[in-house]
């Protein structure tokens, strides 16, 4: 058992219910309930649907994620929404369990508060979205929810609002001149379009109308990683993607993400991952077959 929590046969779970008064109604959105849980082995959740938003922090772990046709992979730091009424699934590595925080909320501003964060319905998960004033917002949010009272309506409000202003910051210590923000959203957009093509920083700074280096610098800046870095977990996650998700050969998935041949990619996969992209389809295939061995279908909570 651990402290505080509750154990359910696939996870530990710790989760408060929030009921919003009119005041919290009456506004953009508004918090229902919050948690935190730890994975177990067989911790799988779905496929089910949610009558609620609910935004999932990942802490620790990893895993993976579907929803309306898209597949993700989760890792420390990720950032995720299950929309409403829209079927989902997720599930934990056993051998490296998933722990998240999340909180489910309603409000006809829900989907622009999302969108703040590069949530939408069709791209609902962010690699590593989940910054640490996020977090450390949510965290207050939780241990506010588990007072007697709750908390007064306008203190669950402020926290629920700066998780999404933490989530919306470029960075929590640097401030974008409103000059330089449509061109640095302009460059962050060609990366995310453009990543699986043979593209070098340069033509991404040229595509955007600013010199490289101050490219790269305002960047960094921003965004809290050079874009050759972003560039470079862009590629990675959907090479893990296809390794789990396809029978694509490792050459076809190298010229899939953006590499022009076998050795570069496998040389810059294992740097990344500790292993090679063979190695890592096998580790991973075994890892499925033993979700599938040890899943239960009965009904969960996110």
């Amino acid at each position: 058992m651990i402290e505080g929590m509750r154990e359910d046969h696939h996870e530990w779970l710790d989760i408060h219910f929030l009921t919003p008064t009119e005041f919290e109604k009456a506004g953009a959105a508004w918090p229902i309930r919050i948690g935190t849980n730890i994975a177990k082995p067989n911790y799988r959740i779905g496929p089910r649907v949610s009558p609620y938003y609910y935004l999932m922090l990942v802490l620790e772990g990893e895993g993976e994620f579907r929803q309306s046709g898209g597949a993700y992979s989760l890792r420390s730091g990720d950032l995720f929404c299950l929309f409403p009424h829209v079927t989902h699934e997720y599930w934990t590595n056993p051998r490296n369990r998933l722990r998240k925080l999340f909180f489910a909320f309603d409000g006809k501003g829900s989907r622009s508060l999302l969108a703040r964060a590069g949530l939408t319905p069709q791209r609902p998960h962010a690699a590593g979205g989940a910054t640490a004033e996020a977090v450390e917002a949510a965290e207050e949010l939780r241990r506010l929810a588990a007072e007697a009272d709750g908390g007064s309506d306008l203190l669950r409000l402020g926290l629920f609002l700066r998780v999404f202003d933490a989530l919306s910051m470029p960075s929590p210590s640097y401030s974008v001149p409103a000059d330089q923000a449509t061109w640095l959203q302009k460059g962050r957009a060609y990366l995310d379009i453009h990543f699986a093509e043979d593209i070098a920083i340069e033509s991404v700074s040229a595509a955007v109308g600013v010199e490289r280096s101050h490219f790269t610098k305002t960047f960094r800046q921003a965004y809290g990683m050079p874009p050759m870095q972003y560039l470079l977990q862009l590629r990675m996650n959907e090479a893990r993607l296809l390794l789990k998700q396809t029978d694509y050969t490792v050459a076809d998935i190298a010229r899939s993400v953006g590499y022009p041949d076998l050795f570069s990619f496998s040389k810059a996969f294992k740097k990344q991952e500790g292993l090679s992209p063979k190695a890592y389809r096998l580790l991973r295939t075994e890892a499925q077959a033993l979700h599938q061995d040890t899943s239960d279908s009965g009904p969960s909570r996110p």
